[in-house]
């Protein structure tokens, strides 16, 4: 990767110069959301939150659960400030980030500003908001601090946390506090009577003595099964670990520490290459000398959140593909992506197409795909145990769309459309629903990208529309704090929606949301005001995105006032823009007004090299552009980069 963008620190300039004669419905629709969204967020604030930022809560916490819902509330205010919300919106979110951890210090679940010690499962969904607040203002001394402090948690083996002997992080239960071992309280017994756990069945299936569900309704089986996961579960390194290479990719982004670096390549090749001792197919436990199986009896299952217990795929994958994204974005290159391909690869060689949906989809998919009775559809297994692969449930499309988003290849893409066809309802349709993740929609929208839905930055925009006006009415009927200590109540309500956003401004899926950093094709900046995120009145389109670059739209709706949007490809300025081919058109005096038809301006083609990660585009008053960016991936090393100033930033 390059170190520096060629052309200096003044980016090339566009004009545009055809004037908005068909309002772009999208634009319009888009512009709304933005609006809506920045009055939702104040009211959320003003409903359940302290004057310090923290949630009003006036519950208990439980065992070593919790941290990650009272973070997760706020976990994408940052990106919608940084797609372009409001100004008030990133010192909100500081303030929230802040009182949080301090209301979570004060529990005893934080130390130092990071949490004393849990899951990577967990702690990712934790970590969203704070990698996003990084990103949002990289100039922040302070976040800058944080990031490089909590990275040597685990980068720096002298905080306990990391054995590079071994290669492993050495307990699933690692944080400020060191590793922690067992897993807490929670689960120094394990009975049937815990009925929440019940779907996911036993957490082990080889103690002897246990061999279904109802057998831990036995007082003594239920205290044989506590101590088997304390003592199996609780030691060693578990793949759902990988989550914390974001962590440190996270701070190798200010100012590429080679340690930092060095410590991801490091950790992500270990499980590379236990993965190719099993076949490619990555394992999910490593015991404390650093053997797979050594807890297990030498199987490569039966870790903490793990092939076999309690998510299977929906976790493993989820850590596989987090790390080899960060892998790709520290190296600059894709070839590292196997280690995510594989267990996706390998699920949908075993999977089968069933009729009897009600019986074997997971009632959540099937209720928000609207799924009839009777419809054939493809499920794979997602776990893994002594009797081999079970659970069936729909390939969760997030992680093929990400495949491809990263590759462009004719392989990734193959993979998509063969699972379209036994999907079980039409990816073109958008379906109205929402979940705490910000994902789900990733079938309109590829079918959009590939040419095949045109109608889908209106439908994910009234759609997101939608979703704010229902969190609104979920709020204003809900005016109190969570009742029963339910301490996922806030992040159900969160009127923040930045899912269709995400798509159509960015060009990208959502961030991972057990731990992945927010990547994206192109990203915004204002470039009178030195901010983040699209001008006020300005609406972007990314309506196509391959291996040759994309195809933007910039509308400025407003009717008085020039904009002018910086456009940088990749989130981190990873990405080179080569060339410019856009629409313009002849300026002049408007035509005779004695003329009663609303004249087509009529555009012809110009092109213009660009060389470097960063272009700036003066839009007038109700002007558009069209753009095609001819973009080279990965070209430079990637940084928190900032828009202070419109200049090319230079690579460190």
């Amino acid at each position: 990767m390059s170190t520096m963008d060629d052309a200096g620190d003044t980016p090339p300039r566009i004009e545009a110069t055809v004037p908005v004669r068909e309002t772009p419905l999208w634009a319009v629709l888009e512009r709304r959301l933005f609006a809506l969204l920045d009055e939702a967020w104040r009211e959320f604030e003003a409903t359940y939150c302290g004057p310090d930022g923290r949630l009003t809560y006036g519950g208990r916490m439980h065992h070593r659960d919790g941290v990650d819902d009272f973070y997760e509330p706020f976990f994408n205010w940052p990106l919608l400030y940084r797609l372009g919300g409001a100004d008030d919106l990133l010192p909100a979110a500081k303030k929230h980030w802040a009182g949080v951890t301090a209301q979570m210090t004060e529990f005893g679940f934080v130390r130092d500003e990071y949490e004393v010690g849990y899951d990577w499962f967990h702690q990712g969904e934790s970590l969203n908001f704070f990698y996003a607040l990084c990103a949002a203002d990289p100039d922040d001394a302070a976040f800058r601090e944080r990031a490089l402090r909590f990275a040597r948690l685990y980068a720096d083996p002298a905080r306990g946390n990391y054995d590079p002997a071994a290669r492993i992080i050495v307990a699933p239960h690692t944080g400020s506090g060191g590793p922690r071992p067992g897993l807490g309280t929670e689960w120094t017994r394990y009975s049937a009577r815990q009925t929440g756990m019940k779907p996911y069945g036993l957490p082990l299936d080889d103690v002897p003595g246990i061999t279904e569900w109802e057998d831990l309704f036995s007082e003594e089986n239920a205290q044989r099964m506590g101590d088997a996961m304390q003592e199996r579960l609780g030691r060693g390194d578990t793949a759902i670990n990988l989550a914390a290479t974001s962590l440190v990719t996270n701070a190798w982004l200010y100012d590429h520490d080679p340690q930092l670096g060095e410590w991801v390549l490091e950790y992500v090749d270990a499980w590379r290459e236990r993965a190719a001792a099993n076949e490619g197919l990555i394992p999910d436990n490593v015991g404390p000398s650093g053997t797979v199986g050594e807890l297990h009896q030498g199987r490569w299952y039966g870790g903490h959140y793990g092939w076999a217990w309690p998510h299977g795929l929906h976790s493993v994958e989820a850590a596989a593909m987090i790390a080899a994204v960060n892998e790709t974005l520290v190296t600059g290159g894709v070839a590292g992506l196997d280690l995510a391909r594989v267990p996706l690869d390998t699920v949908i060689a075993r999977g089968v197409v069933r009729t009897d949906a009600a019986e074997v989809l997971d009632w959540g998919w099937a209720q928000k795909m609207g799924v009839p009775p009777g419809t054939p559809v493809r499920v794979v297994p997602y776990r893994h145990g002594t009797d081999g692969w079970f659970d069936l449930h729909p390939v969760p499309l997030i992680y093929p769309v990400w495949l491809w988003w990263l590759t462009s290849a004719r392989s990734d893409l193959g993979r998509l459309e063969s699972l379209e066809k036994d999907a079980g309802f039409d990816w073109r349709e958008t379906k109205w629903f929402h979940d705490k993740e910000e994902q789900g929609h990733e079938a309109p929208w590829v079918s959009f990208l590939l040419g095949r839905n045109p109608g889908y930055p209106e439908d994910g925009l009234r759609l997101a529309l939608g979703q704010v006006a229902r969190r609104l009415a979920l709020m204003r009927a809900t005016p109190y704090g969570p009742p029963d200590d339910d301490i996922h109540w806030w992040q159900r309500l969160n009127p923040v929606v930045t899912e269709v956003l995400t798509h159509l401004v960015t060009g990208a899926p959502p961030a991972l949301y057990n731990g992945g950093l927010a990547l994206a094709r192109v990203t915004f900046g204002d470039g009178l005001r030195g901010r983040p995120g699209l001008p006020d009145g300005v609406a972007a389109l990314v309506r196509e995105a391959d291996a040759e670059g994309v195809r933007l739209e910039l509308v400025n709706l407003d009717a008085g006032s020039p904009r002018e949007v910086v456009v940088q490809a990749g989130a981190f300025g990873e990405d080179r823009i080569d060339r410019a081919d856009f629409d313009e058109t002849d300026t002049g005096d408007p035509d005779d007004s004695r003329d009663y038809r609303i004249p087509d301006p009529g555009t012809r083609p110009a092109s213009t090299p660009i060389g470097t990660s960063r272009l700036v585009v003066s839009l007038p008053p109700l002007h558009r552009i069209s753009m095609r960016l001819q973009i080279t991936r990965r070209a430079h090393t990637p940084a928190h980069t900032n828009f202070t100033r419109t200049g090319n930033r230079g690579d460190n």
